[in-house]
């Protein structure tokens, strides 16, 4: 989780590292990685009250949500009036709020996941038409307790299947102590794939990997997430890149191929990264990261972002693009059928990172802590 007080952090159990030394290459990383310099700019677009979550919508238009409850629509004069306001159903405490927002793939419904004023995580549900959304066909899809106020996800997506991702984190504190990472019978501490369109509140897709086992959650697509505030599709591939926030040592990026079965087991709480967590045992089916980094490098709570496939930066084209709550730099990943290719960063700083947001052109826009909305831009 990102949010974070000019007095104290609020972020579990993160702390902020100074240290802005060339970050650890991962197990599966080649140590001689090239570096892919790219340079770009950030042009403030908006200024917004606590930006946590963005999405694409209709008519090319980007929308904002604020995380104390409110969305907005950014156009050429910056943020509207807010289209959207559950501001008194939901808290800020911990790190709780308005986390993810989402549109079908046809722009039909609208997509919100935030945490209400008992610290339930809910996905909630609104028809749009003509660009307009409707409160009142507002409608519950899910819900899931959170037994503490860190750690809870949050972020949702549509896949290019059509079906809605959903991530939660392992319900908080620090270390999993419950143990829902590895534990199927929770929804904490996963990426869930359901159909929200397909039942009342929603169907399970007949192939998710857990549908035939009676001791799993039918929803869960993937498992072993400690707290993966941020995810996406890349537009190009359809593949999946998890940014997932470690515990005290290592941030981590997953990926998993558009043709996967889901099933991957990531490996929270036993690994943290490629490394085990406290004389655990490293669970026979893990997936490690494509990427991680020590803490004493750059930063310390990785916020997840996009493959970039829009048009003002060719040379960014097809590059994962992500960055740090406490370090802030852009930095980018080349990716070949799951290695890492490549290196590098932006040179450019969005100060303390909350989000990304892809717009329907392709291009990147960065949520920062100071409310500052910007687009990753040419140098």
């Amino acid at each position: 989780m990102k949010f974070r007080t000019r007095s104290s952090a609020i972020i579990g159990t993160l702390c902020l590292v100074t240290s802005l030394a060339l970050a650890t290459a991962s197990a599966d990383e080649p140590a001689d990685a090239p570096v892919q310099q790219v340079s770009a700019s950030l042009t403030e677009v908006a200024r917004a009250q606590g930006p946590s979550a963005g999405a694409a919508g209709p008519d090319d238009t980007v929308w904002i949500a604020e995380r104390a409850g409110t969305v907005r629509i950014l156009d050429d004069s910056g943020l509207g009036e807010p289209v959207l306001d559950i501001s008194d159903e939901t808290t800020t405490d911990g790190e709780r709020g308005l986390l993810g927002i989402a549109f079908d793939k046809t722009f039909a419904h609208f997509y919100i996941s935030y945490t209400d004023l008992e610290g339930t995580s809910r996905i909630d549900e609104f028809a749009v038409e003509s660009g307009q959304l409707h409160p009142d066909t507002r409608r519950t899809v899910l819900t899931q307790t959170q037994p503490y106020a860190n750690h809870n996800g949050g972020d949702i997506k549509f896949g290019p299947d059509g079906y809605l991702y959903i991530a939660f984190g392992d319900g908080g504190s620090g270390g999993d102590p419950d143990g829902n990472g590895q534990k199927l019978d929770t929804l904490l501490g996963k990426l869930l794939r359901i159909d929200p369109s397909g039942g009342d509140p929603y169907a399970i897709p007949a192939d998710n990997p857990f549908v035939d086992d009676a001791n799993a959650k039918d929803e869960i697509w993937a498992y072993g997430l400690r707290n993966p505030w941020r995810f996406s599709f890349d537009a190009g591939t359809g593949d999946l890149l998890i940014g997932d926030v470690g515990q005290s040592d290592w941030e981590e990026i997953d990926w998993a191929p558009a043709d996967s079965e889901g099933g991957e087991n990531y490996g929270w709480a036993s690994m943290e990264g490629t490394h085990p967590f406290r004389g655990g045992t490293e669970p026979a089916n893990h997936v490690p990261p494509v990427y991680e980094y020590d803490r004493t490098g750059l930063g310390c709570s990785v916020t997840g972002g996009f493959v970039y496939r829009g048009d003002a930066l060719p040379d960014l084209r097809g590059s994962y693009v992500f960055s740090d709550y406490c370090d802030g730099t852009l930095r980018t990943l080349q990716l070949e059928n799951g290695e890492v290719t490549g290196v590098g960063d932006l040179g450019v700083s969005g100060g303390e990172v909350i989000s990304f947001v892809e717009g329907g052109d392709g291009e990147l826009y960065v949520l920062g802590s100071s409310g500052v909305v910007s687009r990753v831009d040419p140098a």
